[in-house]
C-alpha cells in the first residue's frame, strides 16, 4: 500500500490517507463506514501494527469505499508522511563507495571505507512535505547541496536487534532529500550542516514493506532544474538496511516511527568540478523507484536587510 498524510483543502486538518488508483481515501473514514476502528495519523497506524494494516488492506479489496471519503490525488495537498517525527531522523553518511571518494576529494573526509556506519541526525523541525520550499539563507550558507536517499521507516522498536531479525522491524520506505549546508560543518560535527529548517524534504508517501520486495535493488536519482545530477541503485550501499538497523540499535533503542535516511550516491554538488550549489529559483526533484518523486523549489530566506 501507498500511504500518505494529506489535506483535502488548505483549511482542512492533515489526515491519514491510502492511495488507490488516482484517489486518496481517508483511512479513518473508510474504517467508520465498515465498522472498523482505524487511526487518523501515520504514527497512529504504525503504532496499531500489522493487524491495522491487514484490516486496511482487506477493506480496500473487499469492502465498500464511498465516493465522499476520497479526494482526487491531483487535488489533494500532500504533506510529509510523518509531518512531525517523534525524534530525530537517523542520517547515514558515506554509505556509497563513489560518494566516499568524492567526499574525500571535496570535503576532506577520509578516503578509507568506514568500518561501521557513520551516523548523524536531522531534527523533526527539518521535515517538509511535497512541494514545500527549501530555504536558502545566504547569511548562513553559500554551499547548499543536495542528496537523494532511500528512507526506512520502522514499525517496531527494540535494542540489540540482530541483522537476521532487522527486516521484521521495517514498516515501509519513502524518499528523503538530505539537504546540506557544506560550509556549516563545525569541527567535524554535521548536525548544523544537516539539520536546519527545511533540510529534510520527506515523502511523498510511505510504501509498506510488503510492496518493496528488495530495498537493495532500487534506482534512485535527482535532478536540478531538469538536469540529472545523481543516478544510482541502492544495491551499491556499503551498509545495507539490516546492518543499519542492527548497528543503531546496539547503542540506542529504536522505536516505532523512527526514520533512517540510508545515505546518498555520488553526484552531489560538492563533488563536482566546478562545484555546484542550490540557489533561489532552482527546482530540485528526487525519486526512488517504486516509491515516488519529491519536487521542491529553493527560495530566498535571508533575513531582510542581510546578504
Amino acid at each position: 500500500m501507498k500511504l500518505v498524510t494529506y489535506r483535502a483543502s488548505i483549511e482542512d486538518e492533515a489526515r491519514l490517507g491510502v492511495l488507490k488508483d488516482d484517489l486518496v481515501i481517508d483511512v479513518q473514514a473508510l474504517g467508520a463506514v465498515n465498522d472498523v476502528d482505524m487511526p487518523d495519523t501515520m504514527l497512529g497506524l504504525i503504532d496499531a501494527g500489522k493487524p491495522a494494516l491487514a484490516a486496511l488492506q482487506d477493506m480496500l479489496v473487499s469492502k465498500r469505499v464511498p465516493v465522499n471519503i476520497s479526494v482526487n490525488f491531483s487535488n489533494a495537498i500532500i504533506c510529509a508522511p510523518i509531518p512531525r517525527p517523534r525524534k530525530n531522523i537517523w542520517g547515514i553518511g558515506l554509505n556509497y563507495t563513489e560518494h566516499i571518494a568524492e567526499s574525500a576529494r571535496a570535503l576532506d573526509t577520509s578516503k578509507e571505507l568506514p568500518q561501521k556506519p557513520v551516523l548523524f541526525s536531522k531534527p523533526p523541525t527539518a521535515v517538509i512535505g511535497q512541494g514545500e520550499p527549501i530555504h536558502h539563507n545566504s547569511k548562513m550558507t553559500k554551499q547548499l547541496d543536495w542528496e537523494v536517499e532511500l528512507a526506512v521507516i520502522l514499525g517496531s522498536g527494540g535494542k540489540n536487534i540482530t541483522k537476521s531479525d532487522a527486516m521484521k522491524h521495517v514498516f515501509g520506505y519513502s524518499v528523503i532529500i538530505d539537504v546540506s549546508a557544506r560550509d556549516n560543518r563545525r569541527a567535524g560535527q554535521w548536525i548544523f550542516s544537516k539539520g536546519q529548517d527545511t533540510f529534510a524534504p520527506f515523502g511523498p508517501c510511505i510504501v509498506t514493506s510488503d510492496e518493496i520486495k528488495d530495498p537493495h535493488n532500487l534506482v534512485l536519482w535527482l535532478t536540478k532544474n531538469n538536469e540529472e545530477k545523481q543516478r544510482s541503485n541502492t544495491k551499491f550501499m556499503l551498509f545495507d538496511v539490516p546492518s543499519l538497523i542492527s548497528d543503531i540499535s546496539t547503542g540506542m533503542t529504536v522505536e516505532p516511527g523512527d526514520i533512517i535516511a540510508t545515505g546518498t550516491p555520488s553526484g552531489v554538488g560538492a563533488g563536482r568540478d566546478p562545484q555546484e550549489w542550490m540557489w533561489p529559483g532552482d527546482i530540485i526533484e528526487a525519486c526512488v523507484e517504486g516509491i515516488g518523486t519529491l519536487r521542491h523549489p529553493i527560495i530566498n530566506a535571508t533575513p531582510s536587510g542581510e546578504v
